[in-house]
Parts: C-alpha cells; structure tokens; sequence
C-alpha cells in the first residue's frame, strides 16, 4: 500500500501497519517518518527495538529471520529496523526478504530503510513483497521551486511567518536560495529562528541575519537550471561548485551532454518522429523532459550549432586548451557557456531569461 509522506500522521492514528518501507535519498525527511513510525510503535507496546544493518554479500539473513520470531523475556512487541544502504540484496538476501514478509509476527512492526530505487528494483519481487505486506512511503527531494513553500510551512509549524505579498515570496526565494540542496540544514536554520525570535511575523532583516549559506549543489542540478534560463540561479551554482571543489570536467560533461541531446532531440524532431519518442530514445526523462518540451521548438539549427561548437570550445578549457576568443581559465569558460545556453533560451520568442546585463557581460570575448 502506497501512502504520502504528508498522510503518514494520519494513517498512523488509525492503527499500525505490520511492515513500513522508505525509500529516497533525503536524510531529514527518512529520519522524520522514521521516528513518527516507532513513536507510534511505542505506543502500542512495542518496547523492544532491534536494528539489522545490511552491508554487503554477507549479511547473515537467517540470523534476522529467526530474531525477527523470537519474543523477548522482557517485552512482548518489537520494532524491527532493517536498513540496507546501498538498496542491493542478492539473490538470498531478495529470497529471504520474500520469506520474512511471509512469516510475519503480529508483535514486530518492521521497518525497512532503503536509498531511492530504480524502476528495476521497484518492478523486483521482493519490493512487490514489502509492498504486499504493509505501507511503501517515498521519500522524495523537495526541489527547488517546491522549497520556498516546505520553509514556509516549517515556519508555521513554530507559529512563525513571513510578511505577506510578495515582500515575503522574496523572503522566502532568499531563504530558499541559502539552503538549496541542504535540507538537514535548512531544518536548523528554522530551528534558529524560533529560538531567536518569538512567534509571528518575521521580517526579511531578521532572516537575512540568521540564515547562513549552506547551500549544497548538485551539478545535475544546474543543468535543469541553464535549460530554465535561470540565469541568477545558474551562476549561483557555478560559483557554489566551485567552492565546494567540483571537477570542471564533470561540470562540462553535464552541459555538454544537454547540448547535444538538445541538437539529436531536435534532429529527430525534423525528421518527422513525435516529441515523446524522440525523448525517450535520447533518455530524457523526468523534469529535463518537460525543460525539453518547452525550448526545443524555439531553437533553431543555427542556434544549436553555436552551441555545440562552443562546447566543443569549452571543452579544450577544462583540458588545458587555450582559446583566443575565451576567457583562459576554465570555471569563467563554463560560466559563459552555461550563459550561452540561458541567451539561445532567453531570446528565442515566448522565453524570459533574467540577468540580461550580466549575461552580455560574460559573453564579451
């Protein structure tokens, strides 16, 4: 049974499911529902706790079967943890995961922690087990458009706000701007302010003085960025990679890759294939898939072609190549090509790009 992480309170005060499963690769959110289950679980009787930690090929999973059925002297109910890190159980370990969902104890409540799961392990027979046996949660990353609004209801949750307007959506964009990526962190940074500050409105000074940067970048991350034409963002994250020690190889890989992708989508489209098709053989999915909807019928071959000679430009940078017509060190040479790309977007018709002064600026030779 597949439940929301926001229903998940809910669902609980009806009763307790035998078998609960997360998956996703966002620490903070895991570790909530986490605790809300065995704080439930406590509740109802289930005192004893054991955790089994799976590393490796060599997990003894007989060992976590036969615990998993035996009663404490001391307490009746358990909470059984099973984390597996790497989400990778073999063959036995997928064997024996069918069978504990097979043989379970009506006093354990078990609490499975997995990372984010490919489509061939959520497909697998042992995930379709767990499923069977009680409430699959994921976990998902709260992205970035959606964070200004998490912050915000995090706020409230402490009987905090912002100011009302769009003086407070600005608030919120900075606030969303110094934790992006860092979600632990942006938990403690609202913690701060209801330490700092009493319940109630809190103005745009007092955030700016509490909230440090601890933004955390994702390269993957900038290209759905560039193909946004959000240019203040882009450059934010390139200079945040940088400091934070990122190859510029990788960073050049990211842009470059979407370039092409761009150009084979767009040659695809001109020979006639329907766009769903043609992004699909190219593997585009997810948010890029709708980034690619939107600009590749405003760009033109000329544009695309700038584009990839320009990467290809770029390219010797990161190599130690130097170029005439480009800046010489690599990082300012990824900066005016991810520029590049937020121009082409901008300026083809029914596209907004801001930032305009500062993008000529880095495109001058």
């Amino acid at each position: 049974m597949q439940v929301r992480l926001d229903q998940l309170a809910q669902h609980l005060a009806r009763g307790l499911q035998p078998v609960y499963t997360l998956h996703g690769d966002e620490p903070l959110l895991v570790q909530e529902a986490s605790d809300m289950i065995r704080a439930a679980a406590r509740k109802a009787g289930h005192s004893e706790r054991q955790v089994h930690t799976v590393l490796g090929a060599h997990f003894d999973w007989s060992g976590l079967l036969g615990a998993s059925q035996a009663m404490s002297l001391f307490a009746d109910k358990q909470v059984v943890e099973i984390r597996i890190p790497t989400g990778k159980l073999g063959k036995d370990g997928a064997d024996a995961m069918q069978h504990y969902c097979e043989k379970l104890s009506d006093d354990v409540v078990t609490l499975v922690a997995l990372p984010r799961l490919d489509r061939s392990q959520l497909s697998s027979d042992w995930f379709a087990a767990l499923d069977g046996a009680g409430v699959v949660l994921r976990v998902d990353t709260i992205e970035r458009a959606a964070l200004p609004q998490w912050i915000a209801q995090r706020l409230a949750a402490q009987g905090q706000r912002v100011q009302a307007g769009e003086a407070g959506q600005k608030t919120l964009a900075f606030f969303a701007d110094q934790v992006e990526g860092n979600l632990l962190a942006a938990h403690q940074e609202i913690s701060k302010l209801g330490l700092l500050h009493d319940k109630g409105e809190l103005s745009f000074e007092q955030i700016e003085a509490a909230v440090l940067n601890v933004a955390r970048y994702d390269v993957f991350k900038l290209g759905e960025a560039v193909l946004a034409g959000q240019v203040g963002r882009t450059l934010r994250m390139l200079d945040g990679l940088q400091a934070e020690g990122e190859g510029a190889v990788l960073v050049h890989y990211t842009l470059a890759s979407d370039i092409l992708a761009l150009k084979r989508v767009k040659a695809a489209l001109s020979a006639g294939k329907p766009m769903p098709m043609a992004l699909r053989e190219n593997r585009i999915w997810g948010a890029k898939e709708r980034l690619f909807e939107r600009v590749l019928p405003q760009l033109s071959e000329q544009a695309l072609a700038e584009l990839v000679d320009a990467g290809s430009v770029c390219d010797g940078l990161v190599k130690g190549l130097k170029h005439p017509h480009w800046p010489d060190d690599p990082w300012a040479g990824l900066q005016r090509l991810a520029l590049m790309i937020c121009e082409r977007i901008g300026t083809a018709p029914g596209h907004r790009a801001g930032g305009s002064a500062k993008m000529r600026l880095a495109l001058v030779p």
